[in-house]
């Protein structure tokens, strides 16, 4: 029987897979039912609803791509750290645009303080003790790198740079060299 073997690990990669297929806002559980050939309502005794599928996309995707990111960074301090993180998010979200856009969804608070994304602020953090930053500091620069890694990777995912003769690789180690010159000589405003 196809049901057979269903579980809430097996739907979530799917749903993760479905959402790098047609995008993360087309997934439902009435689409992965299609996907297994099912009836919704057997995905029921598995999942609550479609909001609950995404939830647990979410946190399938930060969770990759916190392990992605952990061994990316290992023995690797200053620049070199900054660029390994910056490279994997890029590299994730060009090969899993989907979970990428399911790892930017919003979490409850109590969700989001269990989930990997607590894993990504720490490793922010720990590349950021390289550049000695102290508070508030470090957190305006956790949020600066956020902020820079999402914005060019949304805009290159969306063809923002395909009308210019010059490699986007080009302007990413620009900008990853940028990042580097600022922290090394960040001062309080």
């Amino acid at each position: 029987m196809v049901r057979a073997g269903l579980s809430v690990e097996r739907l979530t990669r799917a749903g993760a897979e479905l959402a790098d297929e047609v995008g993360f806002d087309q997934v439902t559980v009435s689409a992965l039912a299609r996907r297994f050939d099912v009836k919704v309502a057997s995905l029921y005794s598995h999942l609550k609803n479609s909001q609950d599928l995404k939830t647990r996309i979410a946190l399938f995707a930060l969770e990759e791509l916190a392990d992605r990111a952990a061994a990316a960074l290992a023995g690797r301090a200053g620049k070199d750290a900054l660029a390994a993180f910056a490279d994997v998010y890029r590299d994730y979200a060009r090969e899993h645009p989907g979970r990428y856009a399911a790892a930017q969804l919003r979490l409850d608070p109590e969700t989001a303080a269990s989930s990997a994304g607590v894993r990504h602020a720490q490793m922010t953090r720990a590349i950021l003790r390289g550049y000695d930053l102290t508070e508030p500091d470090q957190t305006h620069a956790v949020r600066m790198l956020g902020s820079v890694f999402h914005g060019y990777v949304s805009l290159e995912l969306g063809g923002g740079f395909s009308h210019t003769p010059v490699d986007p690789q080009e302007s990413w180690a620009w900008i990853v060299d940028s990042l580097d010159a600022l922290l090394r000589g960040w001062t309080t405003p």
